[in-house]
């Protein structure tokens, strides 16, 4: 089975979308499936507005048509709603294709968060690009069924993994400031609600790994919190193996894999009882969950380690793979000719 993936979020963007789609092509063959990725990288771009990180590709119908062809895929899988996914749908619909795609990012909240558009006018928008495919994979339970209530049709689950290998508990600590360690790792935008951590009043030391449109503002507002800009690998998994308690202050996220990464550290959560925090953490007693940030925080503290540890390692990249091209095969078996949907 040969893949195309369209993405419009690709290297150097660092965030859950480009992490699930590299460890899907990963593991591929591993599920009898080769990838091919459509990305911004042979496009010009240009900076998303507000948000200069983000560089949006200048894709022609003509040449994502030509990337298709070259690929010679078996099935296509469309994982943003930016311009090259928006391209390959057009693609897709001209050449009777069928097609699958992912919904990873609540937009219209975070545009509505930027401006004054009214979220019914997004949905529908956003509706119309998915519900013309032949399936549309969501993160969660709690996505799932917002999106079906919203008129969202053909969802499949689609989970996500950690690598447990890489981010582990360790007896060595990178973090040598006053203790607790209150942890967050994201990026640092309006959207994801930052402030409402570094306004809690907690003992220790609040630690902000990330960077984004809100960086200088936060460390302006607040100059107490650790600032230490983007990291990965190695030295991202040392700094969560080194706090106490991982805050997650975001109320729009679809799933979080940020909180994977600090649940296989060993590190429990403290978040807002919303989609994403409510799905991972469920009933599992790996983190507090509650509409008091800070009394989350505080009662986090209390919780085992080795616990949070022992239930990130239910969550692999193995499983999210498999999950990922069991349903490009089930849709497809199932496929109606794709259209324009309302």
């Amino acid at each position: 089975m040969r893949v195309l993936i369209a993405t419009d979020a690709w290297h150097p963007q660092i965030n859950g979308v480009v992490r699930s789609l590299e460890n899907v092509a990963e593991r591929a063959d591993r599920c009898d499936a080769t990838v091919e990725m459509l990305t911004p990288e042979p496009f010009r771009t240009v900076a998303l507005p507000s948000y200069g990180e983000i560089r949006l590709a200048l894709a022609r119908r003509s040449a994502v048509a030509r990337h298709i062809e070259a690929a010679a895929p078996d099935y296509i899988h469309i994982a943003t709603e930016g311009p090259i996914g928006f391209m390959a749908r057009v693609v897709c619909l001209a050449q009777h294709r069928p097609f699958t795609t992912s919904y990873h990012t609540r937009f219209p909240e975070y545009l509505s968060a930027r401006a004054p558009v009214p979220l019914r006018l997004t949905y529908a928008l956003l509706r119309r690009f998915h519900n013309a495919g032949a399936g549309v994979m969501v993160s969660s339970p709690s996505l799932e069924h917002d999106l079906s209530a919203r008129g969202f049709r053909n969802i499949m689950r689609w989970s996500r993994g950690v690598d447990g290998e890489l981010f582990r508990p360790r007896a060595e600590r990178l973090l040598d400031l006053p203790g607790p360690i209150f942890l967050y790792v994201g990026r640092l935008a309006v959207e994801k609600n930052i402030a409402a951590f570094l306004a809690l009043d907690l003992p220790g030391t609040k630690v902000v790994v990330g960077d984004g449109p809100q960086r200088v503002a936060l460390q302006v507002e607040f100059p107490e919190a650790v600032f230490l800009g983007s990291q990965s690998g190695e030295t991202l998994a040392q700094i969560y193996a080194s706090a106490d308690v991982f805050v997650f202050p975001s109320l729009t996220d679809t799933f979080g894999i940020v909180l994977l990464e600090a649940l296989a550290s060993g590190l429990p959560v403290a978040a807002f009882p919303v989609m994403g925090p409510r799905d991972v953490i469920g009933e599992s007693g790996a983190g507090a969950l509650s509409s008091d940030l800070r009394e989350a925080a505080l009662r986090a503290l209390d919780i085992p380690r080795d616990l949070c540890r022992a239930y990130g390692e239910t969550f692999t990249w193995e499983e999210s793979a498999r999950q990922f091209f069991d349903n490009i095969r089930l849709a497809h078996d199932h496929v109606r000719p794709p259209a324009e949907a309302a």
